[in-house]
């Protein structure tokens, strides 16, 4: 659930939306955090735009 991640990650729930809807770029840390969190590389989660 959103609210589970965003408490174990120390943010709000509207965080986790925006950054799951395109609208929030997390900072590094918080990329990475979310990372672990789910058992997967950044790269994974978050794709460069060209």
């Amino acid at each position: 659930r959103q609210e589970d991640v965003a408490n174990q990650l120390n943010v709000t729930r509207q965080t986790i939306i925006a950054v799951e809807n395109d609208k929030y770029n997390p900072s590094l840390e918080l990329a990475m955090k979310l990372a672990r969190l789910l058992n997967t590389a950044v790269e994974e989660l978050f794709q460069l735009e060209e």
